[in-house]
């Protein structure tokens, strides 16, 4: 996987333009919590999609928490921790929280 890491509001708004083109997944992680490291090595460890196929997206919601907020405002979605995000043609198609997070989900969005 290559990760891209998100630290603005900008980096958001610039994924919904991209995500017109290839879906893009925006996985908002807490680097203090054992269960989001848990939730980012698993999804890292099945990931079996090209970057043509999904966009690869990391927030760091400790450190922009405003822009965690945005994603959430932006998106109707509830705020979870760890939470992916797979974003089709600007919206929210498929969220999902800690260990149900995975890439058969996002395939079958």
């Amino acid at each position: 996987m290559n990760w891209q890491s998100i630290t603005s509001i900008h980096d958001v708004e610039a994924i919904i333009e991209r995500s017109k083109e290839v879906p893009c997944l925006i996985l908002k992680h807490s680097t203090r919590c054992p269960i989001s490291s848990m939730a980012m090595r698993r999804l890292e460890a099945s990931w079996d999609l090209t970057e043509q196929e999904v966009e690869t997206y990391y927030l760091d919601l400790i450190q922009y928490r405003a822009v965690s907020n945005f994603i959430a405002d932006e998106f109707g979605v509830r705020h979870e921790s760890p939470q992916a995000l797979l974003i089709k043609n600007g919206t929210c198609v498929h969220d999902a929280s800690h260990l149900d997070i995975s890439v058969a989900g996002l395939k079958v969005a």
